[in-house]
């Protein structure tokens, strides 16, 4: 295919600042064009924050030059591709207005021959201000929406079909960027354009039908050439513009979430006059089960006939400043989801729909997506304007998107529904906030609907079902659950143990960043909790008094600025681990759980498992084993502790390995083998005992589990009593020796949450582990930075943070 890369150099520039002129490589942002240039501080830093928040009360303007050859000028058309164009955005070829775009999530295909000339051609974008678009269109709506207030720092955003975080959030620095974040390029057509192609997938027994639909202009008689892994057709296109191809495939090789199979992506390669799409295909079979059942109706999603246990994470968009965006970046943070044994990621809806790259790696490692439309914590219009910005989106998306096997579910938004109960306005008149809501809903259902009736359109998240307007941050009977009890409500940790969801798609606790973290933001005069930067880089208004209320409750207080830290991370692993660890415990009547979240968009303290250097926190390396395929969750009754083995695999597993009760100087008071069998897709109770056997030690003693499976090691602790801080908790001496990327720890006594932690880049094969006494443990350093791990390596536990 004939191309003219625009990508590269554009200049900045600024009629709000007449003297500005910087150079700005698209695809980026503006923000991190003006830092490259050193016109604004790093927004990142210190309390940088509100010192570059000028940039968003002036227009700015991007341009460049390209050349055109006269025979790229004789062809029949010159197709200038934009897309994630941000956001109010008029384009200019040669001084003529082309394109006028209004829709971040908007896909633009214009012909731009009619404004071309030979030689030296002159595009320019100019970008308006959405800060006061909102506001005029605010005054133009029949009735009042209301805004994410306390998310959002500049009002009404919801208005501007833009990545709403960028706004701010609770977790989210507030930079209004705007920029071109997709590759630009011209595609130079001779005579047919090749628009699209998309797959469909019809199954019978043992085999499969793919139909590969062919999009085009229409003309008749151009030769069409399809390829389907190892198959080849050649065909004539139709003068309707739709060419199909059929490839029939016996005993196809099917695609599997992460943990339940392998992930083979057949090759789709479509060529039409000169032109070419490349796609990667995966065959599966997908249904959502809602069954209604004894307890209300099942929320399952099921692949090839089998039944998933989804374990994951919540996905904010990668960076604040889309310029950092990168392939490697994107690798590096979904392959840390899938080493810590997840299986699912849900895209959320206050960000944007990701990029190619994003869901082409979710397909390769078998990561399922859970895709939210682009409306999130706010009220939205349902007016003509509105639904006719909107409808070209959602059509877009899906037709650039249904293709991906990782694909599982189209869903309307984030916590729409129940942001109708949150503002003074739609609490005071509830009916016609619902009837906007519905109408704006029921559009996007049937948009949907007509481009991909292969998979299901939820309404909302979270959602008890279709038409279902109920309460689902509290009804766990049916439907996706949000569960915030925990961190919002204030309830102890306890809480998780009082609901049994079908499927948590969101539930979170914070943590602050670790201490190699927030060496990079932080300067050292600023090193506390309530210090200016710390707290500039606190975006929830009760996070840190929560964070340390929640100290009070189950810990001694830490030592110092850096145990607090610690600390903050044990006691959200300690959260989230109860909430799944339970969860997995009740499967199948609960069949998803997707922590909030995963990742950040910028230093900061949030809810992540991932930092936003890509660091794990502790909370990820515990996820690691509380997702891991076989598990064995403690479980407590009336009357006894027990373990169970869960097995989300579609085979059975064998597992051995030893429970041992232990008092906190290391004495064995019990130990117990376990040889078990544990069928796929199982959940079996392999241990049990008694509470009088053990309750007069509670404090003084705990259970530890660990087992072999698939030569694979996962461990598990108990305490007998949640208030860690009253535990007999002995101060552990560990003992550190690395030979290269080998790190061996011993302790004299038991030590809990034995953490490692270094100012490099890299992560370790395990760490928030527990140590048992003269029972050397060795971790590997994930990494090539054995310098900075040598001089800096610092190791945590519980015992000693006080």
């Amino acid at each position: 295919m004939s191309q003219v890369s625009l990508n590269g150099d554009w200049t900045l520039t600024s009629p709000t600042h007449s003297q500005l002129s910087i150079p700005m490589s698209i695809p980026g942002d503006n923000y991190h064009a003006l830092l490259s240039a050193n016109l604004i501080a790093d927004p990142y830093q210190e309390t940088n924050e509100k010192q570059v928040q000028w940039v968003r009360e002036c227009d700015w303007h991007l341009s460049r030059t390209f050349s055109l050859s006269s025979s790229e000028l004789s062809a029949s058309s010159l197709l200038l591709n934009l897309s994630r164009l941000d956001t109010l955005a008029d384009v200019f070829i040669n001084g003529e207005l082309a394109l006028r775009s209004t829709n971040m999530f908007q896909q633009h295909r214009i012909d731009i021959k009619p404004f071309a000339i030979l030689g030296e051609n002159h595009i320019e974008v100019h970008f308006s201000r959405v800060n006061e678009e909102g506001k005029q269109r605010a005054n133009t709506l029949p009735m009042p929406i209301p805004w994410a207030v306390g998310n959002n720092q500049v009002p009404h955003m919801n208005l501007i079909r833009k990545t709403q975080c960028h706004s701010g959030w609770d977790w989210g620095i507030c930079l209004l960027v705007s920029g071109i974040y997709d590759p630009v390029y011209i595609e130079v057509i001779d005579q047919i354009t090749l628009l699209s192609v998309h797959t469909e997938q019809i199954w019978q027994q043992g085999s499969v039908d793919v139909s590969a639909v062919v999009h085009h202009d229409q003309i008749s008689d151009h030769e069409l050439t399809v390829t389907f892994g190892d198959q080849i057709q050649m065909t004539t296109t139709c003068g309707s513009g739709l060419t199909v191809v059929n490839f029939h495939i016996e005993d196809p090789e099917l695609w599997w979430p992460a943990g339940y199979g392998e992930q083979p992506l057949y090759s789709l390669h479509v060529d039409l006059n000169t032109q070419s799409i490349s796609k990667k295909i995966g065959l599966r079979q997908l249904t959502l089960n809602n069954k209604v059942d004894t307890i209300g109706s099942a929320m399952e999603f099921v692949i090839n006939g089998f039944p998933i246990n989804s374990k994951g994470a919540n996905w904010i968009p990668m960076d604040a400043m889309p310029s950092l965006e990168s392939e490697a970046r994107y690798r590096e943070l979904l392959s840390s989801a899938k080493d810590a044994s997840m299986n699912m990621i849900r895209v959320w809806g206050g960000g944007q729909y990701e990029s190619d790259t994003f869901y082409e790696i979710c397909d390769e490692l078998g990561l399922m997506v859970w895709q939210d439309m682009m409306f999130a914590c706010s009220l939205y219009p349902s007016t003509e304007a509105f639904l006719s910005e909107v409808e070209p989106e959602i059509r877009q998306q899906i037709n650039r998107l249904k293709d991906h096997p990782s694909i599982v579910l189209w869903c309307g938004d984030n916590e729409v529904i129940g942001a109708i109960g949150w503002y003074d306005e739609s609490k005071n008149n509830k009916t016609t906030y619902t009837v906007n809501y519905d109408r704006l809903n029921r559009n996007i259902a049937q948009w949907i609907a007509e481009e991909d009736p292969s998979r299901r359109f939820w309404t909302s998240s979270p959602c008890n079902g279709d038409m279902d307007f109920g309460d689902a941050w509290h009804n766990d009977n049916r439907g996706d659950m949000h569960f915030w009890d925990v961190w919002h409500s204030g309830k102890s940790f306890s809480a998780y143990l009082d609901i049994k969801p079908r499927f948590c798609s969101e539930f979170g606790f914070q943590s602050w960043p670790s201490f190699a973290e927030v060496k990079r933001f932080v300067p050292e005069h600023d090193w506390n909790v309530t210090s200016p930067t710390f707290e500039a880089h606190q975006k929830n208004g009760r996070g840190n008094s929560i964070i340390t209320e929640m100290f009070t409750r189950y810990f001694r207080f830490p030592s110092n600025f850096e145990q607090m830290l610690y600390l903050s991370q044990v006691q959200q692993s300690i959260a989230i681990k109860t909430g799944c660890e339970y969860w997995r415990a009740i499967s199948p009547i609960c069949r998803g759980m997707l922590y909030w979240q995963l990742n950040d968009n910028w230093p900061v303290s949030s809810w992540s498992s991932i930092e936003y250097s890509g660091r794990w926190k502790q909370l990820h390396y515990h996820a690691k084993r509380f997702f891991a395929p076989t598990y064995i969750p403690f479980e407590e009754t009336d009357k006894e502790v027990q373990i169970r083995v869960v097995n989300d695999s579609r085979f059975e597993n064998h597992i051995d390995g030893n429970v041992y009760w232990m008092d906190f100087n290391g004495e064995v008071l019990g130990q117990w083998t376990i040889n078990y069998s544990i069928e796929e897709d199982g959940n079996d109770v392999i241990w049990s005992l008694t509470k009088e056997k053990f309750q007069v030690s509670a404090n003084n003693s705990f259970f530890f589990v660990e087992i072999t499976v698939n030569g694979e090691k996962v461990q598990n602790t108990w305490f007998a009593t949640p208030t860690i801080k009253q535990l007999t908790i002995k101060k552990a001496n560990i003992e550190v020796t690395q030979e290269d990327n080998r790190i061996t720890l011993q302790s004299d006594y038991p030590a809990f949450f034995v953490h490692l932690e270094h100012d490099g880049k890299g992560r370790f094969s395990d760490s928030s582990f527990t140590l048992l006494p003269q029972e050397p443990i060795t971790v590997e350093y994930l990494g090539d930075d054995l310098e900075t791990l040598t001089h800096s390596l610092r190791i945590y536990d519980l015992s000693n943070s006080y």
